[in-house]
């Protein structure tokens, strides 16, 4: 069987899985779901579409990534600093996990 070609979303999974350096990014997790630390949750938060004569030409996905962790400095806020269309948004702790959003279009 040949190998199916991943969606867009999954390449951006991928992609903060090596920004993160480990499998715990999580999209849409429900709220009853328990994350381990370091890890980072994203979602999808809005769709701009270009128009050309009234006819949509260009989608452009915006996603909210947050990275959540104990370490107040940690990695992966430089990491995904760094990262193409991906813009620091607020900082917040809450429950002593320190959360960073970001808004990154994909």
């Amino acid at each position: 069987m040949a190998d199916e070609e991943k969606t867009r979303r999954e390449e951006l999974q991928d992609l903060l899985e090596e920004t993160l350096g480990t499998e715990n990014v999580y999209f849409q997790p429900p709220a009853s779901f328990k994350m381990t630390y370091p890890c980072i949750v994203y979602e999808l938060k809005d769709i701009k579409t270009l128009f050309a004569s009234g006819t949509p030409y260009l989608l452009g996905k915006q996603y909210q990534v947050t990275s959540i962790d104990r370490d107040p400095d940690s990695e992966t806020v430089d990491k995904l600093s760094l990262l193409p269309m991906c813009i620091f948004d607020r900082h917040f702790v809450s429950d002593g996990l320190n959360h960073n959003v970001f808004v990154m279009y994909f």
